[in-house]
């Protein structure tokens, strides 16, 4: 009698271990979200240098960071936020330079890989920021161009 009960219990674990699970296939949507990228860009003229850092999501920019570390006089460094407009980015910068706080208005041209600062007259609006009288006059002769650079962490 044992070995018929040994017998059954072999085929049936047999039997069992053998059979196909069915799990049936579920459509599963996978939502890509686009990663915020930095992209640094670097000048330097002589003994001065430019650090530009700027974060993007979904191909627009969003926000960045700049620094001029000029030969002889104080740096400042700060944050930005502006637009593209074109091949042009227009930006608040804000930004500490001798224990002051103050804001003004800065404008790049990007060519491929390198963004030239543009420069033109200025004047203080009513807040009290730094503002180009008329961007239209903006000059981008390549005093400072910034080349694409590895970011540093």
């Amino acid at each position: 009698m044992k070995k018929v009960i040994v017998l059954i219990l072999a085929f049936a674990g047999l039997f069992f271990s053998c059979k196909k699970e069915v799990v049936p296939e579920t459509e599963e949507t996978v939502v890509v979200e686009d990663l915020a990228l930095e992209e640094c860009f670097m000048g330097i003229t002589k003994k001065d240098t430019v650090l530009l850092t700027l974060n993007t999501k979904d191909g627009k920019f969003n926000f960045g960071k700049l620094s001029y570390h000029l030969f002889e006089k104080d740096k400042n460094e700060g944050e930005f936020s502006g637009k593209m407009k074109g091949d042009t980015l227009f930006a608040d910068y804000n930004f500490m330079s001798e224990g002051v706080s103050s804001v003004r208005e800065v404008a790049f041209l990007k060519k491929e890989d390198t963004f030239t600062e543009g420069y033109g007259e200025v004047v203080n609006d009513s807040k009290d920021k730094t503002v180009f009288k008329d961007k239209k006059t903006l000059k981008f002769d390549g005093n400072i161009v910034l080349k694409k650079v590895d970011c540093k962490k």
